[in-house]
């Protein structure tokens, strides 16, 4: 296996999917803005797609990709009947919680945005969409289970194409909407539940090669399951703690109007790269890193897999890094500055997405090094720092809210994050789990050589282009995007001329 070509394949359908994601972000913005209803069904989407990005994004593989494939490796038989117990688990689960929300969403969202009570109209929308939406958590939790499945056998590319559905049907429900001159928001909310069946289906069919669900009731829980769900509950927070944040960042941002979208919007365009880097590579990485350590092979190999993985992720990470800090506002005007989206709302994004860009190396670090642990069983230590970080993030946000607005809610989430990676690098160099190599510390130098290089050329284009890039420019879009891949070439014949981008060097097996 090859870590960089299967992360590759990852990276290519996780950017398909963000892209149709800014088309469907981008229509959003036209026809809603930083609205009420735009508020309310965002907030409405962000619980369930917190859940989401949870469990899709990698957490919920971090405890059930080393149980199953420890099971696996005992025969096929063994690992078939622990994925029938925690199929059986979750649906119950599952089903338990959304019948219990569905009945309680004015408390729930009185939770997630104890904001919107002030307005009448924005709570009830935000109770009336999160009904609608809450079922899409049962289908995307069981599309990650069959996503596990894939993965454990080295296989990324229908897991990394899934979210392309939700995409599809959103941007359809628009359309839609526009053409019937209907509610956008409600049909948005439909549209989300809907995409959730369709992606579970989907996973479903291309997993069946591996594995097919046998339905029974379960009498007993065995003792791998237990020990399974005793690991799951601290690697979804540990792995999801980017979203964790986010979802405390709704929480507080709901006291001051517009500013939900305003985060919901930055958030979008640096997940696009925390996607391509840290989910990317933590999903590909965990299953061959998991094998190893089951399989007892030696610490060389482990070791490598490690350096490889946090070298991969860096080379993703830092150029996106410098590319959100020195043009967050010429990025939001090109995606988002239409139509209701003001010039004004387009500053306020720009500068939460600038804050946002100093921490991406940061989220994409810590799900590569949560998995670390969770590749030798350890979910206790993840959980921990992970804690930590939530912490801090709260601390710092609620002390300086009421003096700077929302805008601290990007500053804390990225001073949080850097605080808990460098904790991880200690720790796990402490535990004698992770060591640099020197040759990937030559490599991380000759990256950061790159990047150079590569903002150099950026803030100079970014001064010549000026009239170009500005707001009301229709043809912005245009000029950011032949701007952006210019750029990527150059960074990545820069990296391959200094001998970082050779993929032999990212062979594991």
């Amino acid at each position: 296996m090859n870590l960089l070509s299967s992360a590759t394949v990852f990276s290519f359908f996780t950017l398909i999917s963000r892209f149709l994601g800014y088309i469907r972000d981008i229509l959003i913005a036209f026809f809603l803005g930083a609205s009420i209803y735009a508020d309310a069904f965002f907030v409405a989407f962000r619980l369930p797609n917190t859940f989401r990005r949870l469990f899709a994004e990698g957490t919920f593989n971090a405890a059930f990709i080393p149980s199953y494939t420890k099971e696996k490796i005992k025969g096929s038989l063994n690992g078939k009947r622990f994925a029938d117990e925690v199929l059986f688990l979750l649906i119950v689960t599952l089903l338990a919680i959304i019948f219990i929300v569905e009945i309680f969403t004015p408390f729930v969202i009185f939770l997630i945005a104890p904001g919107f009570v002030e307005n009448d109209l924005k709570y009830n929308l935000a109770i009336e969409f999160s009904r609608i939406t809450f079922p899409f958590l049962l289908f995307v939790s069981i599309s990650s289970f069959f996503s596990g499945i894939l993965n454990a056998n080295n296989k990324f590319a229908a897991a990394a194409a899934a979210p392309i559905i939700l995409n599809i049907v959103l941007i359809i429900s628009l359309v839609i909407s526009y053409i019937s001159d209907s509610d956008y928001a409600k049909n948005l909310s439909y549209g989300v539940s809907l995409s959730g069946f369709i992606q579970m289906i989907f996973l479903a069919y291309y997993s069946k090669k591996y594995y097919k669900p046998k339905f029974f009731l379960l009498k007993k829980i065995e003792k791998k399951v237990k020990f399974f769900l005793k690991k799951l509950v601290p690697s979804i927070f540990s792995s999801g703690v980017t979203q964790i944040n986010i979802l405390v960042g709704t929480i507080i941002a709901s006291f001051e109007a517009g500013a939900v979208s305003y985060l919901y919007y930055a958030d979008r365009v640096y997940q696009i790269n925390l996607a391509i880097a840290g989910i990317a590579v933590g999903i590909v990485s965990l299953p061959i890193l998991s094998q190893a350590i089951k399989k007892r092979n030696n610490d060389n190999q482990i070791s490598k897999i490690q350096n490889k993985s946090i070298e991969l992720t860096l080379l993703l990470s830092l150029p996106a890094s410098l590319g959100l800090i020195l043009a967050s506002e010429e990025i939001i005007s090109a995606l988002f500055g239409y139509g209701s989206f003001s010039a004004q709302d387009t500053k306020i994004t720009a500068t939460a997405l600038y804050y946002f860009g100093f921490g991406v190396p940061a989220f994409a670090l810590t799900k590569v090094l949560a998995n670390f642990y969770f590749a030798r069983d350890n979910t206790k230590t993840p959980f921990y720092i992970s804690a930590l970080i939530v912490a801090v993030n709260i601390i710092i946000s609620l002390s300086f809210f009421e003096k700077i607005g929302f805008i601290i809610i990007p500053i804390a989430t990225t001073i949080s994050t850097w605080i808990g990676t460098g904790i991880y690098f200690i720790l796990l160099s402490k535990k004698r789990f992770f060591n640099f190599s020197n040759e990937t510390l030559g490599n991380i130098f000759k990256i950061i050589l790159s990047v150079i290089i590569m903002s150099i050329l950026l803030y100079f284009g970014l001064i010549y282009f000026e009239e170009k890039l500005n707001y009301i420019n229709v043809f912005k879009v245009v000029y950011l995007l032949s701007g952006i891949i210019f750029l990527a070439i150059i960074y990545l014949i820069s990296c391959n001329l200094l001998g970082v981008l050779k993929i032999k060097n990212y062979k594991i097996i």
